[in-house]
């Protein structure tokens, strides 16, 4: 193939007449910027491969590219997609310790925290030995990225649970006492285990499982039978697990095993089968007895990891519980039968590792900054109070240099109960629950009064936290502003919205997949 080099201008001209539309010059330079396309030539004389610009306008991204931006504006800030990256990276060393609902991820804060520019971002904001804000800490996504970065990082979160993750994710590790404890509670666990008859009764189900879906759900026949209509889905999955249900029926009363209690009180007694439930009360009052605080907290978020992924729940609706699991069920993500798990052992040493391998990969990073989350609620907290009773020398440096700004996820209004969606730690450690004080939680819905009662809260944690900031702050906050309540939210607070960068949201855990934006609003005093 003859290869064709143009300048940025030819390539402007040649796009717009190929994709029938106005591509500027702009557009080219991002493209080569963010790497995706090749540049050539030096000292100025830039040019690029005509048959790399048309791989890349054929390529999925390109297509999803230009149609998001002709749903969502031309203004659509694609490079803060981070499309590039993979889920591993999205989600590395300490941001991925413990599940978390409406989390930005933390390219976002790393790229407004540090101190690089580009087309976009014409002037950086912060820099090391700064102090930034982060009122709605949520899981401490802006605090560990402010300590890989050299800046200090305050929180607050109302849930104490939040508040929980955040600081055992910027917390220091004694890893010889960490491993010592693990190792104890899980030998301790596998004893308990032995002593009952579960093992024996979820090996001699997962037996007649097996043996069942190799006759009624063989892979990948019965897959491609049911693809094509020549099984009834419905009807056939529907009579196979009421057949199964029998022998498991069977099994249950041979082993003498309670799987669920009748008491539905609350959140654990509810959504854990009787087995597991067992197990999380022994595990619990194990983890009660480490004397480390620091310990105590880090093996405290294991077990609670542990404890979400252990819910009697379908595989298709861990998300989004319906109703609790208490024998086996037809599958339909797996295509066979599935049973709710008995035990909590695989998960617990799973998350033991694995948590384990990411405060190592995060304590290579970290640097000698404050990070620490306060509980409390943002729109009166006496933060040099608290915070001087925690980490005195921390709130000393706030008291001499002034926080530079703030960076921070507001809640979204209407779709997120953020205590509701850890009720199962909140329950097994009995911490104190503030529902009452969430601002805009799913709970109040989205109508007009919700509205008013949202950009009053937030202007209120806006106007107190500006006794703690210099005079020249910055602030950002990431929201999906539709009912666009964020420039009353500023006026209110006194300050003005100076810059909007709108981006695209790629990576949602939502079915729907349609286009969907958010914008970071960068607010200066007025």
């Amino acid at each position: 193939m003859t290869t064709k080099l143009l300048t940025i201008r030819e390539a402007s001209t040649w796009a717009s007449q190929y994709l029938k539309k106005n591509v500027t010059t702009s557009n080219i330079a991002y493209l080569i910027q963010y790497g995706k396309i090749k540049k050539y030539g030096e000292s100025g004389n830039t040019v690029i491969n005509k048959h790399d610009l048309i791989t890349y306008y054929k390529s999925f991204n390109s297509r999803r590219e230009l149609n998001w931006k002709e749903q969502l504006g031309t203004d659509l800030n694609w490079a803060l997609s981070f499309e590039h990256l993979k889920e591993k990276e999205t989600t590395k060393h300490v941001h991925r310790l413990h599940p978390y609902k409406g989390k930005f991820i933390p390219q976002l804060a790393e790229y407004f925290l540090d101190d690089h520019t580009d087309t976009f971002k014409r002037e950086s904001y912060f820099k090391k030995g700064d102090i930034v804000l982060d009122p709605f800490c949520g899981s401490g996504t802006t605090m560990v990225q402010a300590n890989e970065l050299g800046i200090h990082a305050l929180g607050v979160d109302i849930s104490t649970f939040n508040t929980l993750i955040a600081n055992v994710k910027v917390g220091t590790v004694d890893f010889e006492a960490l491993n010592y404890h693990l190792t104890a509670i899980t030998q301790a666990l596998k004893d308990f285990i032995a002593r009952h008859n579960n093992t024996d009764f979820e090996n001699a189900l997962l037996a007649e499982l097996n043996q069942f879906n190799k006759k009624y759900f063989p892979a990948p026949e019965y897959k491609i039978k049911a693809r094509r209509g020549e099984i009834k889905e419905h009807i056939y999955a529907a009579t196979k697990e009421k057949e199964f249900t029998k022998t498991f029926d069977q099994l249950r009363k041979k082993y003498n095993l309670q799987i669920h209690s009748n008491k539905t009180t609350n959140f654990l007694e509810k959504w854990y089968l009787q087995p597991v439930k067992k197990e999380i009360d022994f595990t619990c009052e194990q983890v009660k007895r480490i004397k480390s605080p620091a310990v105590k907290k880090i093996i405290a978020i294991i077990l609670s990891r542990t404890v979400r992924s252990c819910r009697a729940t379908t595989h298709a609706d861990l998300a989004t519980l319906k109703n609790p699991v208490i024998h086996p069920y037809y599958c339909r993500k797996h295509g066979k039968i599935c049973k709710p798990l008995f035990s909590i052992l695989a998960w617990w040493q799973r998350y033991c590792d694995d948590t384990i391998k990411r405060l190592y990969e995060f304590n290579a990073l970290r640097t000698d900054t404050f990070q620490t989350c306060l509980q409390g609620d943002a729109r009166n907290i006496d933060l040099k109070t608290k915070l001087g009773k925690k980490i005195a020398p921390f709130a000393q440096l706030i008291e001499r240099q002034k926080i530079k700004g703030i960076f921070s996820s507001p809640p979204y209004i209407g779709l997120i109960d953020y205590h509701e969606q850890h009720a199962y730690a909140y329950d097994l450690f009995g911490f104190p629950r503030n529902d009452s004080l969430e601002i805009g939680p799913l709970a109040k819905g989205q109508g007009r009064a919700a509205r008013q009662s949202y950009i009053e809260s937030i202007a209120k944690v806006l106007v107190h936290a500006k006794k703690y900031l210099l005079k020249d702050y910055d602030v950002f906050l990431v929201a999906n502003d539709k009912y666009n309540l964020y420039p009353t939210i500023a006026e209110k607070s006194a300050m003005k919205i100076v810059h909007c960068y709108k981006r695209p949201v790629l990576n949602r855990t939502e079915k729907d997949k349609s286009a969907y934006a958010e914008i970071i609003f960068h607010l200066k005093e007025a």
